[in-house]
């Protein structure tokens, strides 16, 4: 695919893309922030700070209330699982319902339809109902709901910005969400002992309230050439794969992620460093800063992300952030400082802020609008099953070899496995706009 099937003239703006003048000195650097200037797209992303926060609390809390009605954690992976499988399904459908329907309206039903789920979790907790099924229940749907909003998200920012701010777009959404990641679960650890589990639930229902008015304020965004009377069915949703197999590009830019975070991924196995390798600085200490590391690293990595919108080779970008991940990977593993590993996975992070903000660039310039949806639904999958396929993957692995020659063989396998498919298949090194 050259660049000018990549174009894109769907901004949905109706103002053409202004030339800004060059950004000098720690400006280079600093998040591009251009996007925010589009109303319409800084109100959809004014709704990702709620949800990402408010996630979070509901995200904590389930767990939470799990263990304490069956003091099992095994009942916590059921329920995680319980989750999964509705939100896989309905992320692949909800895609073809994106490319059928008026977007605001898909995210207007959806984000209510999330936050009366989290109304119906307080009302379970407020009422001490105690009903594992229930919860699991409720999970699934809330889930379902978040399979289908995601894909028009995602979809709808390349019709409220023009292309080139893709990447900018993208870095302030991805740097929202990692901050939720660190945030949210802090703020559930401070606010269950002063306000209780279940008026966590009852805080990210009303914050959800915020994000349906957001999008309540959007323009419409109907889908293009009269696509509309065209029904979101299996043929739709095949037809979204055909699609990606059919433009390389695309193809590409998901075994890369695919690549990334199943070889290497290595959380499964932080419980088991922080007991072993870094016990000396406390293990509850060690596997805070474990999990902690990717995230901030993300965050750091979206902060300072100015220079991605003068990167026009968005292809090399994700080659390069990918063996990226794969070395940062490899020198967490190899790590006998806690410190030391902390700044490898935030190396990793870093990496992964850039592979995330390219691919998403990329699916949302290298595909026509009235494949966007089902493009992001493919994504939405991707980035969900991913990295717990690597949990089981580096599960077994550190059983048999060990946690850290599992996770550095986990980290070379993705150097490894990029180059040879960068090499094998020129269309992701040659894609740029």
């Amino acid at each position: 695919m050259d660049t000018s099937e990549s174009s894109n003239t769907e901004t949905g703006t109706g103002v053409p893309a202004v030339e800004d003048p060059p950004r000098r000195g720690w400006r280079r650097w600093a998040m591009d922030t251009r996007p925010l200037r589009i109303p319409a797209y800084r109100r959809l992303w004014s709704s990702t700070i709620v949800t990402s926060v408010g996630s979070q609390l509901t995200a904590v809390a389930v767990p939470k209330q799990i263990y304490d009605i069956t003091h099992s954690s095994a009942w916590v992976g059921y329920a995680s699982l319980a989750g999964l499988v509705p939100m896989v399904a309905f992320a692949l459908w909800g895609g073809a319902v994106a490319d059928t329907v008026d977007r605001r309206r898909l995210l207007l039903v959806t984000n209510t339809g999330i936050a009366v789920t989290s109304l119906l979790f307080w009302a379970q907790a407020v009422t001490g109902l105690g009903s594992v099924v229930v919860l699991m229940a409720l999970l699934a749907v809330q889930q379902a709901f978040f399979g289908l909003n995601s894909p028009a998200r995602t979809a709808s920012i390349a019709r409220l910005v023009p292309a080139e701010q893709l990447p900018a777009a993208n870095a302030l959404g991805s740097t929202v969400m990692q901050t939720g990641l660190v945030i949210g679960p802090l703020l559930a650890g401070v606010l269950i002992p002063v306000i209780g589990l279940p008026e966590l639930y009852l805080v990210d229902a009303v914050a959800l309230c915020a994000t349906v008015w957001a999008v309540f304020r959007l323009p419409a965004l109907p889908p293009l050439g009269g696509v509309g009377a065209r029904r979101a069915g299996l043929r739709e949703i095949s037809a979204g794969f055909r699609y990606i197999a059919r433009h390389k590009v695309l193809l590409l830019s998901f075994l890369a992620d695919i690549v990334a975070m199943v070889f290497g991924m290595p959380r499964a196995l932080f419980p088991q460093l922080a007991a072993e390798t870094y016990h000396a600085w406390g293990e509850g200490l060690a596997l805070g800063v474990l999990f902690a590391g990717i995230p901030v690293g993300a965050v750091l990595g979206g902060v300072f992300s100015g220079v991605f919108s003068r990167a026009r080779r968005h292809g090399w970008m994700v080659i390069g952030a990918v063996v990226g991940w794969g070395a940062a990977v490899v020198g967490f593993a190899l790590s006998g400082n806690l410190w030391v590993a902390l700044v490898f996975l935030a190396a990793a992070g870093v990496a992964d802020m850039v592979s995330m903000v390219f691919r998403g660039a990329i699916l949302l310039s290298a595909a026509t609008d009235e494949m966007r949806g089902r493009m992001q639904g493919v994504f939405t999958v991707v980035v969900a099953g991913g990295p717990r396929l690597a949990d089981v993957l580096h599960g077994t692995a550190g059983s048999v070899f060990g946690p850290r020659a599992a996770v550095a063989g986990g980290g070379a396998l993705v150097i490894v496995v990029m180059l040879a498919l960068a090499c094998a298949v020129p269309a992701l090194r040659r894609y740029r706009i």
